[in-house]
């Protein structure tokens, strides 16, 4: 038991000490930004009346940019999404009418594919409808990319959290890369498990898009915003995560039942295959919550044990995750992520995949 204890805390203090180097490297977009070139607001709906109006809202409400435009791809919504846009955006906005699904893509991919396609600018922003951006955030973030020229980036939206599923899982998301992406090293590696990217908020160069062949190369993909990222890479591009603290903040899903559905439909898939779905799963379990049970057994345990919480704690400071307190909940998070997994798993191989009543078998 101590052997293993030790390996542990190591292994604990490794990737605490790791999350503290990404959270000082973390690119941060600069604030009262302006752009000259032409910049293209990019937003896929489907089903989206319940929440679009802040997201449209904020993109219309955009500064800093001399030349932008603002699509808006309506996937064959049923809820009265086409019609909230154009009360609210008016001529501001440019509506595409969606189409039937072609054989092979998934709908998000083919929602931006086809923004892309109509868009006219020189950098694409593609921003989802859970995600509400602030009046500087796309000047901020294409000056960004420029500035250190970068083909892509994402920055990470702040991840809010209502309901105590949420605040369970949600915080691992930033954390997770945080503590285990090398962030400079990824922005210029071609290794595949290095790549990421965040389809919240991505902004991409239109000519480096068009290279790797945009959304078409991510097709039939459920993860498309890093099998994107990776088309990007494959094709000379360089780019990731930077910080989106202070530009976005988004709510993905809407209390226990949506945050299981949409993890389950990604999760199998989100690591490789369902066998890297498992690994990572068991490998979280292991640095995560047996210090834990370890503590009962030797003090030795206790730096593995507090690591995780720490990691949290630095991450919920650096990526804006409200309550702090919420970090010392960590080994819950990893259990709760682990049975996610496996009811991704279970999803999959029962056929029971679905997303926007849409299946993903």
């Amino acid at each position: 038991m101590t052997a293993i204890a030790v390996v542990l805390d190591v292994v604990g203090v490794l990737l605490l000490v790791h999350t503290l180097v990404n959270s000082a490297l973390l690119r941060r977009p600069p604030r009262g930004a302006t752009v000259g070139e032409r910049v293209s607001l990019l937003l896929p709906l489907r089903d989206e009346a319940h929440r679009v109006a802040p997201a449209l809202s904020a993109l219309l409400q955009q500064h800093g940019l001399a030349d932008s435009e603002l699509l808006v791809y309506d996937d064959c919504s049923t809820d009265g999404t086409a019609e909230i846009v154009r009360r609210i955006g008016g001529t501001g906005v440019r509506v595409l009418d969606g189409e039937t699904l072609p054989d092979g893509w998934l709908g998000k991919s083919h929602a931006c594919a086809c923004l892309a396609a109509a868009a006219t600018g020189n950098v694409l922003v593609f921003v989802d409808a859970d995600v509400v951006v602030a009046p500087d955030a796309v000047a901020a973030a294409v000056s960004l990319m420029r500035r250190h020229g970068l083909s892509f980036v994402s920055p990470y939206p702040v991840q809010r959290a209502a309901s105590w599923a949420e605040r369970l899982v949600q915080p691992l998301l930033p954390w997770s890369w945080l503590t285990f992406l090398p962030l400079r090293l990824a922005e210029r590696s071609r290794r595949p498990s290095l790549v990421a990217a965040n389809g919240q908020l991505l902004v991409v160069d239109a000519a480096a898009y068009s290279r790797a062949g945009g959304h078409g190369a991510a097709r039939s993909d459920v993860v498309e915003d890093v099998a994107l990222a990776r088309a990007l890479r494959r094709t000379g591009s360089r780019g990731g995560f930077v910080d989106g603290r202070d530009i976005a903040q988004c709510r993905m899903y809407d209390g226990r039942r949506a945050l299981v559905d949409g993890y389950a439909k990604s999760l199998w898939v989100a690591f490789g295959s369902p066998v890297g779905a498992i690994a990572v799963a068991t490998f979280l379990l292991v640095v995560g919550v047996v210090p834990w049970v370890l503590v009962g057994l030797t003090p030795i345990a206790w730096p593995a044990a507090a690591s995780g919480p720490l990691g949290r704690l630095v991450t919920a400071v650096r990526a804006g995750n409200r309550p702090l307190v919420d970090a010392v909940l960590h080994p819950l998070s990893v259990l709760a992520f682990a049975a996610l997994v496996a009811v991704s798993l279970h999803r999959r191989r029962h056929g029971r995949l679905v997303w926007k009543s849409r299946s993903l078998a």
